[in-house]
């Protein structure tokens, strides 16, 4: 049987940009070898599989080169922009059933946006609420970054962080030490094995600065997940959610709601634009329930095609 496919480029505000993912629909008949090998001849950080297209609950899985994940966010907007825009009537949401769960997405209009738009329409995601893990040594991290120590903040912690797919959030000084990093894979596998990290299945590494290109942004970041098969990730809305959820519970601006621009995949050339926000009603050492998250971003359709 074969199945028809889109390609679209997520968290981009022109073609070709942002982060690509093939999205195949009527995939109910392949089982999952059979996805992971599609997977892995698309080569993206992701590509989707649309087993049903119901907008109001859609049952959808998400594939890397190396396996099937509960849970990512670029192709949690991009697949909800393609099923929008094959759906009737063009809903202003659409859910997705995932490995997590039920993640809903909004479409608002963006045209009057301030600043540097992405596109008319924003897709947003709730995810859901935060874990927070443990604190890790900004050594370690310093040597799985392959930077110094003095990169690292030591104003704030390196913590593991979920919404889904877990992330080793990791605070630098600037876009100096940001564009230096560079995974020493050794010392990536030690830190990611150990017990405490190891049960939380952390395996994304996002360090982020205060130091963007464009004055237009708050932050920037990169994101790196060669356990998953992604040397590097050009933007990844899971990883932005758990740093949404960072930033609000540690008042990085000292406020406990936060709103921010986030730029990413300039190092890889596909420069990325993430929208996050997340508001926490809760204290150091509660539970992740009292934070809230959204990530959104502009969704470009790029090609369609035929799988035989």
């Amino acid at each position: 049987m074969s199945h028809e496919f889109d390609l679209v480029d997520v968290f981009a505000r022109r073609r070709y940009a942002g982060n690509q993912l093939a999205v195949v629909h009527d995939a109910a008949d392949l089982d999952g070898d059979e996805m992971q090998a599609i997977a892995r001849e698309f080569g993206f950080s992701e590509t989707t599989f649309v087993e049903s297209a119901d907008p109001a609950g859609a049952a959808v899985r998400i594939f890397t080169p190396g396996g099937e994940i509960p849970f990512a966010g670029h192709p949690t907007l991009g697949t909800a922009a393609v099923l929008r825009e094959r759906a009737d009537g063009d809903p202003d949401a659409v859910t997705l059933s995932l490995g997590v769960g039920d993640v809903p997405v909004d479409v608002v209009d963006a045209s009057d946006a301030p600043g540097d738009r992405d596109g008319d329409e924003r897709f947003w995601m709730t995810q859901r609420a935060p874990s927070f893990g443990p604190t890790l040594d900004h050594d370690r991290l310093a040597e799985v970054l392959s930077i110094d120590p003095g990169d690292l903040d030591d104003d704030w912690p390196v913590r593991v962080v979920s919404t889904g797919l877990p992330t080793i959030v990791v605070p630098l000084r600037d876009r100096d030490a940001l564009t230096r990093c560079a995974i020493d894979r050794a010392a990536y596998d030690t830190v990611t094995g150990d017990a405490a990290v190891a049960d939380g299945a952390a395996e994304n590494v996002l360090p982020f600065c205060p130091d963007p290109r464009n004055a237009d942004n708050d932050l920037a970041v990169r994101m790196f997940a060669p356990a998953h098969g992604v040397p590097e990730d050009p933007a990844t809305g899971s990883s932005n959610g758990c740093l949404a959820a960072y930033l609000a519970r540690h008042r990085y601006w000292g406020e406990p709601t936060i709103e921010a621009r986030v730029e990413q995949g300039y190092e890889l050339g596909r420069p990325s634009l993430l929208h996050l926000r997340a508001s926490d009603a809760g204290a150091a050492g509660d539970p992740g329930d009292a934070v809230s998250v959204e990530v959104g971003g502009a969704v470009v359709p790029v090609a369609s095609g035929r799988l035989d």
